[in-house]
């Protein structure tokens, strides 16, 4: 497959983000990776996909670089790496302006909205996040 294409996300710090040290929790990364992977999905894959897929976190690895503040302007950048049976792979990483604040690597599993089990996406979904177009005769 050719390169994914990155999904940027501007993420607000909330004063409820900011822990007793004076700078953003841990634990507000990993509401920030949801809602950036969440907006990739949504913001990439057609409606009815949307509509009828549910995504779970599986596992999280977080390497955190620099802490972040109240004021700062944080960007999330989201790149889907691989998609494996129901699994999807992301790499998120957050940056205040040049500097990485922290990097994620990520596994989710897709899910019928109906069912709640684990369902596979069509390829034709899953090349939207490479930028290949379906071809047309």
């Amino acid at each position: 497959m050719t390169m994914a294409l990155a999904h940027q996300v501007s993420i607000p710090i909330d004063p409820a983000d900011i822990d007793f040290m004076g700078h953003v929790n841990n634990a507000s990364y990993l509401k920030w990776v949801q809602e950036a992977v969440l907006s990739h999905w949504q913001s990439n894959a057609p409606v009815e996909a949307v509509a009828g897929h549910l995504w779970v976190a599986l596992k999280h690895e977080i390497t955190y670089r620099k802490p972040a503040f109240l004021d700062d302007q944080v960007i999330a950048t989201v790149i889907l790496e691989k998609v494996h049976g129901a699994s999807a792979f992301y790499e998120t990483i957050i940056r205040r302006g040049e500097d990485v604040l922290a990097e994620v690597k990520s596994r989710w599993c897709c899910l019928d909205a109906t069912t709640r089990r684990p369902a596979r996406l069509t390829r034709s979904v899953i090349e939207r996040f490479f930028g290949i177009e379906e071809q047309t005769c």
